[in-house]
């Protein structure tokens, strides 16, 4: 069976998921740039018709109102741009009374989601030996926005909540066009251990959120990708 699909943000991730929609059984219905969505104006009751469900890859200034107004009309959401998360708690709110769905993440590579795990584990791990001290650091293309990534940001908070209540040290470089590589490492004075995940490029992300807009058609509720990520076939 063939769903519709809305591309909100047609920047290079938003034409990558276009070329590879098909492979996940996506008809593309609507693409929308910033120029043909300014203050979510493409986002229509017309437009949508045969849309089944939308990825949200836009800008931070504009992701919430994006996500809001498609929940408003009906259409369950996956949501892959960073720095907005401090309107997540409404954007929930407006999700859950309009009956649909959200699935929300700051990187939806399925090899990130993983990375995380082993992550979580390490710290844990570390967080008795007092002598480490843990960094994390991550590079991305010069057009990405947010320094620290939420990825990195994400990764950091894990390993607090797995029990690593010392200081993580966090760096971000911007430079050409790196699709992004994070890593965490702790240290001592008699070792260190690194532990780094690398994009080749976007596809990752673009098939993880693909996968994700699979999942989501017919659910309700707002879900962070690592939630879901071992449901996704």
């Amino acid at each position: 069976m063939t769903h519709g699909l809305a591309i909100v943000g047609h920047g290079k991730m938003g034409r990558l998921i276009e070329q590879l929609a098909p492979e996940y059984g996506f008809d593309v219905r609507l693409a929308l740039n910033s120029a043909t969505n300014t203050c979510a104006s493409g986002l229509t009751r017309e437009n949508l018709r045969e849309v089944d469900a939308a990825v949200e890859f836009s800008t931070p200034s504009a992701a919430a109102q994006n996500i809001r107004r498609l929940a408003a009309l009906g259409v369950p959401v996956v949501a892959g741009t960073t720095g907005w998360l401090e309107e997540l708690s409404g954007v929930r709110e407006s999700v859950q009374s309009s009956g649909t769905a959200l699935v929300w993440g700051a990187n939806f590579s399925v090899g990130v989601y993983r990375f995380r795990q082993i992550i979580a584990q390490a710290a844990s791990a570390f967080a008795a030996e007092g002598e480490y001290q843990a960094w994390g650091w991550e590079i991305h293309h010069a057009a990405k926005r947010d320094a620290p990534s939420g990825t990195l940001l994400a990764v950091a908070e894990e390993m607090r909540q797995a029990g690593f209540d010392r200081a993580i040290t966090l760096s971000a470089n911007r430079a050409g066009a790196h699709p992004g590589t994070h890593e965490i490492g702790f240290d001592s004075s008699s070792d260190t251990i690194t532990i780094r995940h690398t994009a080749r490029s976007r596809e990752g992300f673009a098939r993880g959120a693909l996968r994700a807009a699979r999942w989501i058609v017919g659910k309700n509720g707002v879900f962070e990708f690592r939630e879901i990520a071992n449901e996704l076939d």
